[in-house]
């Protein structure tokens, strides 16, 4: 498994895994406002003009099993974050998500990171318990079914 840098003129296939990716979690959820699976193509298009921003597939044995999404600012001294990351529903349980995060984080550097996920997704909280991230104690509850948690390593 390895990162392959999204193109700009890619980002239409991404942003179409990422709404496939995140669609169980939206008619779950009903999270309009934060869902990735409810993003416009716009708002992808416009990250990838952030020169923070850094797109990857996860791909394995040719194939894009899904994507990460670092913001990395470099020289400002802010925590990197993941936002977000998503493995396609054929391929999950086999390591990828937790593969993917050491190797962003191997690029950009091992320290000072943060991401959120949903509270009520406990094999989301588990995978990045698992690789040091902390629980934040900030919390933010989006609607009556969903509670953001957020996480610092």
């Amino acid at each position: 498994m390895k990162l392959v840098r999204v193109r700009f003129e890619e980002a239409e296939d991404l942003w179409k895994m990422q709404i496939k990716a995140f669609s169980e979690l939206y008619e779950k959820y009903q999270d309009t406002e934060t869902s990735p699976a409810a993003e416009k193509l716009e708002k992808v298009l416009a990250r990838f003009k952030q020169n923070w921003t850094y797109y990857y597939f996860i791909v394995s044995n040719g194939e894009k099993v899904g994507a990460i999404r670092v913001i990395d600012k470099k020289t400002s001294g802010e925590r990197k974050r993941i936002s977000p990351i998503f493995i396609l529903k054929q391929y999950r349980g086999r390591g990828y998500a937790q593969e993917a995060i050491r190797q962003a984080e191997a690029i950009h550097g091992s320290k000072k990171w943060q991401l959120d996920t949903i509270l009520q997704e406990k094999g989301n909280c588990y995978l990045y318990e698992k690789l040091g991230y902390k629980k934040t104690g900030k919390q933010e509850q989006i609607n009556d079914k969903m509670t953001l948690v957020f996480y610092e390593k």
